[in-house]
């Protein structure tokens, strides 16, 4: 069984992960038409406890999950640990005398409890001794709204606040100013400013380096001698090849063994993600995440397509489709920079054809916008519950290259 589920990274004040939202309800009836919230909600419970763990899922983070009356009534929480799960309380759930035991009951029990979509109510009072994170969707609460909250809680000091659906690094600061602990929403995957700054040498190099690897032909002489350039670089290479993720039984101690042994394809994937790496010294892991998460999936799907697509070109373009996020500038002028095949700059920038499809598609499952993915695997003649594979393997294979570069 796959999860049918997105995965929204949650981060800190210092842009580190907390968590993940696994979010799967919005527009459910498009991904299990014949079920409704209830029996979506305890099928995924049920597949993160016998099939793919929810600590696979979520690279050891907590879950935040929606649970309606009927799924805590069932007693589904419970299914999972408590170190392992948020228990997210649905905003269309009323307060009342059943939801306050049923928490109370929840928090003796070691259990995190969460209020969704929050708009204040008095009688959620009552609830604040059992709730340790209140959500506020900052695009339908006004100022006052989010001062009211802060009024609320003052007393509560274990209450901590998450702001959700943050777009934009002004919203972000904004939020911090006012008070919040954590923030949810893509305002890290999009440039920060636009501005013009010249590439380090290490990051000339990594270039050098897409450049040689996104042609047909790999010249290992030429690529040797960069790397021979960059002791630091050299080192993650080595490194790398003789991770454990291999298996090797004998050690690599050369460029050129290493270059050979790891083969074309793992070759420009490692390039790739240390490219992706090697520009973002100052950004969010999560970022470089989401860019490795993009690749795989692109290369993966790749091989469903019924026209040919190269997958290796296929998972350079995935990483650097959000490249403009990566350096903080507008994706022309980044491309411009590099020296890229037509392959990879055409859909990056006309967002037309089908690898162009492929990057739309992976965009609207992040953001859970599952009417749209269904169009788009429509388009494509994708098989759906390959697509989800795809992702969810996509998702596992990021979390470990990150720890294999780190």
């Amino acid at each position: 069984m796959n999860f049918y589920a997105a995965r929204q990274p949650i981060l800190d004040k210092s842009k580190k992960l907390f968590a993940y939202e696994l979010l799967f309800r919005d527009g459910v009836d498009n991904v299990f038409p014949d079920i409704d919230g209830d029996e979506a909600t305890s099928k995924m419970v049920e597949a993160s406890q016998f099939h793919m763990g929810i600590s696979e899922f979520t690279g050891n983070k907590p879950a935040f999950i929606n649970f309606t009356l009927e799924t805590l009534s069932q007693g589904y929480p419970e299914i999972l640990a408590p170190e392992e799960v948020v228990i997210e309380i649905l905003e269309t759930i009323k307060p009342g005398k059943k939801l306050l035991a049923l928490c109370k009951d929840l928090h003796g029990k070691g259990y995190t409890l969460a209020l969704d979509d929050y708009e204040h109510q008095n009688v959620w009072l009552h609830f604040y001794p059992y709730i340790k994170i209140i959500k506020i969707d900052i695009q339908l609460s006004s100022i006052d709204d989010i001062n009211t909250v802060f009024s609320a809680i003052k007393n509560f000091p274990h209450i901590k606040m998450l702001a959700e659906k943050v777009e934009t690094y002004d919203e972000y600061n904004a939020m911090i100013q006012l008070g919040f602990d954590y923030f949810q929403g893509y305002f890290f995957a999009k440039p920060e400013m636009l501005k013009t700054k010249s590439l380090s040498p290490s990051q000339i190099a990594m270039a050098e380096l897409l450049y040689e690897t996104s042609k047909t032909e790999l010249d290992l002489n030429s690529i040797t001698r960069v790397f021979e350039r960059d002791v630091s670089l050299s080192y993650k290479l080595l490194r790398y090849a003789n991770s454990a993720i291999f298996k090797r039984r004998n050690e690599i101690s050369t460029i050129k063994q290493a270059l050979v042994i790891l083969g074309s394809g793992e070759l420009k994937r490692f390039i790739g993600l240390m490219f992706a790496v090697t520009l973002t010294p100052d950004k969010p892991s999560e970022l470089v995440k989401l860019a490795m998460t993009r690749a795989k999936f692109c290369e993966l799907t790749a091989q469903d397509i019924n026209v040919q697509l190269d997958v290796s070109i296929a998972f350079l373009t995935g990483l650097l489709s959000i490249i403009d996020a990566l350096l903080d500038e507008d994706m022309v002028t980044v491309l411009e920079k590099l020296p890229l095949s037509k392959e990879i700059k055409d859909p990056l920038l006309t967002k037309k054809g089908v690898m162009a499809g492929i990057i739309k598609l992976v965009g609207f499952i992040e953001q859970a916008q599952w009417d749209k993915t269904k169009l788009i695997i429509d388009k494509l003649a994708l098989d759906k519950d390959n697509v989800v594979q795809h992702y969810n393997e996509a998702l596992a294979w990021a979390d470990e290259q990150t720890q294999a570069i780190e």
